[in-house]
C-alpha cells in the first residue's frame, strides 16, 4: 500500500477544493461554475452576519465576483437555462441539475414524511399537500405564505423560534423533499416552491439511476471534492449511510477509481482519487465562511489541518470561545487562524470582533496576509471600513501602529 505524509495529503485536500489557483483577473460564469466543479456542492444557510453562506465559497477561490452570477445559475429568469437546483444534498445545498437524478433515491425514502413533525401534520390535515400542490400548479411560484393565503389558512401563529414553522410551510418543506416541489427563485432569500417538471429540465427529470449507481457516483464526486479522504470524510459529503459508502468506496477501487493509501499519523485509511493533484506547495490566503465544503465536516479538518473547530453560533454569548461567526484563515495550504467577522451593511463596516492565530503563526506576516484578505473581502461587499476589534492574539497585529 502506497505511503504519504500528513503534508501531501493537506496539499492534495486543499488543492481539490480549488486554492492555489491563478485567480482570473474578471471573474465570469464560467469561473464560478468552475468553482462548482469542484466543490460540487455549495451549502445553503439562513445566517447573513458577513454574506449568505452559498457566496462565500466562490469568493475564497477565485476573490472577488459579481454574485448575480451565481444567482442566475441557481434562479436563472426568463429563458437562462438553469445550471444549478436546489436539494439536501450535504444539508440544503446548491448542486449541479444534473446531479439532481442522483438523489432522487432519498427523495423516495422522504416520500413517508422527511420530519416526524410532518407526518403528524399529514395525520391531521391528509389533504393538506394535494391542496398545495393544486395552488401552485395554478398560481406559479410561491412561498409558503402565499400558498396559505390561496388556502385560506392565514392564521396568527405563537411568536417563538425561527423553527415555528406552519402546517403550510412544513408540507412545502416535505414535498421539497420528496421532489415533487423545487425551487425556481428566491426573493429575499425566501424559497419560492413550483411543481418540479417546470423547473428540472425533462431529460434530466425523466433520467432514472438504481440507488447503488447513484451513491456510488456520489461517492466520486465526494473523492473528486475530497482529494483524499477517509471512508468517513466521503461518507459525510452527501450525508451518506455507511452501508451505503463502503460498498461503493470498494467498487470504486475495484475499478481503479480510488486507491486506498496510508497516510502517516491518520487513524484510518484513506481513499486517494486517482488523477488528484499533490502540488509540492499551495500559495495563497482565504477566509472560509463556517459552512465552506473545505471545513463543515469538523472531524476531517481536525485531522488534515491539526485545527479544532466548531460554530458558535447557538452558544450563549458568554460561554463562546472564538466567536459568533468565525471564519478560518487558510495561508499557503494551511489554517493558519481565525476570525469572528460581521459586515455592518447600514455604516459600510466590516466588524472584526476578534482575530486569534493558531500556536506559532502569530507572527506580522499572517497579520500582513490576513489584513489583506480582509481589505478584499471588505471591497467584495461594498464595505469602505474594515474594524478590528480588542479579542485575540492577532487583532493587535491587524491595528495600524500608534500614530499612523
Amino acid at each position: 500500500m502506497r505511503k504519504m505524509t500528513a503534508a501531501a495529503a493537506r496539499r492534495t485536500a486543499v488543492a481539490a477544493q480549488g486554492f492555489g489557483r491563478r485567480k482570473p483577473s474578471v471573474a465570469s460564469r464560467r469561473s464560478v461554475l468552475d468553482v462548482l466543479a469542484r466543490t460540487q456542492v455549495l451549502q445553503l444557510d439562513s445566517v447573513s452576519a458577513v454574506v449568505r453562506a452559498h457566496y462565500a465559497p466562490v469568493f475564497a477561490r477565485i476573490g472577488a465576483y459579481d454574485r448575480t452570477l451565481l444567482d442566475e445559475a441557481a434562479w436563472p429568469q426568463g429563458s437562462r437555462p438553469r445550471r444549478l437546483v436546489e436539494y439536501w444534498a450535504h444539508e440544503a445545498a446548491l448542486l449541479p441539475v444534473a446531479d439532481w437524478p442522483l438523489l432522487r433515491w432519498r427523495m423516495e425514502r422522504y416520500r413517508s414524511g422527511r420530519w416526524a413533525s410532518a407526518r403528524s401534520v399529514v395525520d391531521r390535515n391528509p389533504t393538506l399537500g394535494k391542496d398545495i400542490l393544486e395552488v401552485i400548479a395554478e398560481v406559479g411560484p410561491s412561498t409558503a405564505s402565499e400558498v396559505e393565503r390561496h388556502l385560506e389558512l392565514d392564521k396568527p401563529r405563537a411568536k417563538g423560534s425561527w423553527w415555528n414553522l406552519s402546517d403550510t410551510k412544513l408540507i412545502c418543506e416535505q414535498l421539497f423533499a420528496a421532489g415533487e416541489l423545487s425551487v425556481p427563485k428566491r426573493v429575499g432569500f425566501a424559497r419560492h416552491y413550483d411543481l418540479t417538471e417546470r423547473v428540472i429540465p425533462p431529460d434530466i427529470a425523466a433520467r432514472e439511476i438504481a440507488e447503488p449507481d447513484a451513491v456510488r457516483e456520489l461517492i466520486r464526486r465526494a473523492a473528486t471534492a475530497h482529494g483524499i479522504g477517509t471512508e468517513s470524510d466521503l461518507r459525510d459529503y452527501y450525508r451518506l449511510h455507511r452501508s451505503q459508502s463502503t460498498p461503493a468506496i470498494a467498487e470504486l477501487v475495484a475499478e481503479g477509481e480510488l486507491e486506498q493509501v496510508e497516510v502517516a499519523g491518520w487513524d484510518k485509511p484513506a481513499y486517494l482519487r486517482v488523477g488528484a493533484a499533490t502540488p509540492r506547495k499551495v500559495e495563497g490566503a482565504a477566509l472560509l465562511c463556517p459552512f465552506d465544503p473545505l471545513v463543515f465536516y469538523r472531524p476531517r479538518i481536525e485531522r488534515i489541518f491539526d485545527f479544532h473547530y466548531r460554530i458558535e453560533i447557538y452558544t450563549p454569548e458568554h460561554k463562546r470561545v472564538h466567536g459568533y461567526y468565525v471564519f478560518p484563515f487558510l495561508l499557503d495550504g494551511e489554517l493558519v487562524g481565525r476570525v469572528d467577522l460581521r459586515a455592518e451593511r447600514a455604516t459600510g463596516r466590516l466588524l472584526v470582533p476578534a482575530a486569534f492565530a493558531e500556536p506559532g503563526r502569530d507572527t506580522l506576516e499572517t497579520a500582513a496576509a490576513l489584513k489583506n484578505s480582509l481589505r478584499e473581502m471588505a471591497d467584495w461587499l461594498e464595505l469602505d471600513e474594515v474594524v478590528i476589534g480588542e479579542k485575540g492574539d492577532l487583532a493587535p497585529l491587524l491595528r495600524p501602529a500608534p500614530g499612523r
